[in-house]
């Protein structure tokens, strides 16, 4: 701005203080801040209290009313049906991992697949539960970057296999196809299965569950960035005289 310019501001006079903020803005400030932590802590034990609820409500009433807990205690504690829910699936699961159980199990399982609905709604949601619940080594690999939905934007997926059989035979062999999840926000077990040449994945350094806080949050928590790792050098010999 020049000295003619009449849009210029004018210094402030000798002796000026800046205007402080007022007692107001302070308590908003502090509001704010004890939101962040109460709110996280709050939303947990608030979740943590409905489930259990949830599932005393749902445990409890198939127990004969003689040996409910709450007749011998005299009041009724919450989480009394968790812990017999608990009880009673590990007993299923010791159970299952017998050859009685496993024979069991194949019995039923051939009376539900005589059932033509009832054997679709079972597969389904078996294979959600072994997929969800599994504990082998059957799970995403890495984060990832591609480009969606069009070249130029980008997306965090997850990378879990190389495709197979049919699949693997659209590409060519020095580029195969990775199949990807690409999950939505802010719920990201919904999503969708992509094939992407490999040369089109970006591979991320952060772990998994940074990308899916990353993809729950919509961009507002990110991950602490890793310090880059120094490189070693060697130092060099000192010529000899």
């Amino acid at each position: 701005m020049t000295e003619d310019d009449p849009h210029a501001s004018a210094p402030p006079p000798p002796g000026h203080r800046p205007r402080r903020r007022g007692l107001f803005h302070g308590l908003r400030s502090s509001f704010l801040t004890g939101l962040v932590v109460i709110a996280p802590i709050g939303l947990t034990l608030w979740l943590i209290w409905t489930v259990t609820g949830w599932i005393d409500g749902w445990v409890l009433p198939l127990i004969p009313e003689r040996w409910q807990p709450g007749q011998y205690i005299g009041i009724d504690l919450r989480g009394i049906g968790v812990i017999i829910f608990l009880i009673f699936t590990i007993f299923i699961g010791w159970t299952a991992k017998g050859l009685i159980g496993r024979s069991l199990i194949r019995w039923g399982e051939s009376i539900v697949d005589r059932m033509p609905v009832v054997r679709s709604i079972y597969n389904g949601l078996k294979q959600i539960a072994e997929t969800v619940l599994s504990q082998s080594e059957s799970k995403f690999d890495r984060a990832c970057v591609i480009d969606y939905p069009r070249p130029g934007l980008k997306a965090i997926a997850f990378v879990s296999s190389t495709a197979k059989g049919e699949i693997a035979r659209q590409a060519p062999e020095d580029d195969p196809l990775i199949s990807v999840f690409l999950p939505t926000t802010p719920n990201p077990t919904s999503g969708f299965l992509l094939f992407v040449p490999r040369s089109q994945v970006t591979y991320l350094d952060m772990s998994i569950e940074d990308a899916a806080k990353l993809i729950i949050s919509a961009g507002l928590v990110y991950p602490t960035a890793k310090p880059p790792t120094p490189k070693t050098t060697v130092p060099r010999p000192e010529p000899r005289g």
